[in-house]
């Protein structure tokens, strides 16, 4: 049975996944490059601000966590990381960020203004996201 390959390929689309939130953010700010504008309107009140900062933290860094953990379990595939609890684990965070980037997706999509790069970039997110419920579920499946 193949146990590095899998968790080789887990650890590699949770890297394409941050490579691309990475860059939905950069491409977010692109026009203070430019001389514009990346204010929005925000309903958030400013003292709410550093616990919206600290999910946004939390938020990339499980992904980071999750990357490291499959590197580890292809680097020593009868060792912890590589348990069937752990591939669960990453299978139902897999799930779990598919679901938050199918909703942004859709917001995406729904906002009068929208930018379609950003559109465009939230969909080969979802579409990672596919493909590493896809793997994480044969993973763990193995």
């Amino acid at each position: 049975m193949d146990t590095i390959g899998p968790a080789l390929r887990v650890a590699a689309l949770w890297g394409a996944w941050l490579l691309l939130m990475l860059f939905h953010v950069e491409l977010g700010l692109m026009p203070l490059f430019h001389g514009a504008s990346v204010e929005i309107q925000s309903q958030v009140p400013a003292r709410q601000l550093p616990r919206l900062f600290l999910a946004m933290l939390v938020y990339v860094l499980l992904p980071v966590w999750a990357l490291l953990l499959a590197v580890h379990a292809a680097t020593a595939p009868a060792g912890w990381s590589a348990a069937v609890g752990w591939r669960a684990a990453q299978f139902a965070l897999s799930l779990l960020y598919s679901a938050t980037n199918v909703v942004h997706l859709m917001a995406d999509i729904r906002i009068p203004d929208s930018r379609g790069d950003q559109v465009l970039l939230m969909l080969a997110l979802t579409l990672v996201g596919g493909l590493l419920n896809l793997e994480t579920w044969r993973w763990w499946q193995a």
